[in-house]
């Protein structure tokens, strides 16, 4: 695992200033790059191993999909909660998500299951095979759902509420095309605010 840690550290060159450090999550090779002094990555860290949990404890099939098609986790601040990164087999939790204490944790395992999804997908595709993303979508969504089915009710909630609204949409909303500087430019302001208010 150290060989991968390594590689995949050196995929994101942060600055000098930032700490990039390893870690063993249930198994998973994670590499948190905090670049937030708000935010403790032990917090972090404890969360994200309380997501896997609830997937290990509720639909153990899942996780094991994600040990075979995953390479590991980095944890970092980035403009959606959750991606996929198939070059690198690597499932990205976004910082902040992770940090969050005003929901529970099981919305956090069903953006994890959801990208472990995506690397389902990515492992059963043949070759440079287009892929329809809109029908991708929905398979991830519809594992949401079935996750958030599986948990009792209070937890479950509102992993059901968003997966099920979500189905609703049409293809141009449930994958649709991102303004990715727009949505760095945004990010950026959060976190300039938050170091403003320190």
């Amino acid at each position: 695992m150290t060989g991968f840690l390594s590689r995949l550290r050196g995929l994101w060159q942060p600055a000098e200033s930032r700490r990039v450090e390893e870690f063993d999550v249930r198994g998973f090779g994670v590499i948190v790059d905090n670049t937030r002094p708000d935010i403790e990555t032990s917090a972090v860290l404890r969360r994200l191993d309380e997501a896997l949990g609830l997937i290990e404890a509720h639909q153990p099939w899942r996780l094991a999909h994600m040990r075979r098609d995953l390479n590991g986790f980095i944890v970092m601040r980035y403009a959606c909660r959750g991606a996929f990164f198939p070059d690198q087999r690597v499932c990205m939790t976004e910082l902040t998500f992770l940090a969050r204490t005003d929901i529970s944790a099981a919305p956090v395992a069903a953006s994890i299951l959801h990208e472990g999804v995506h690397a389902r997908v990515h492992a059963m595709c043949v070759g440079d095979q287009a892929r329809d993303r809109a029908r991708e979508e929905r398979i991830c969504r519809r594992a949401e759902l079935e996750f958030g089915l599986s948990l009792p009710p209070e937890l479950g909630a509102p992993v059901v509420e968003r997966a099920a609204a979500s189905l609703q949409l049409e293809d141009s909303d449930v994958a649709p095309t991102v303004d990715w500087a727009e949505a760095q430019r945004r990010q950026d302001a959060i976190d300039a605010e938050a170091k403003r208010r320190r």
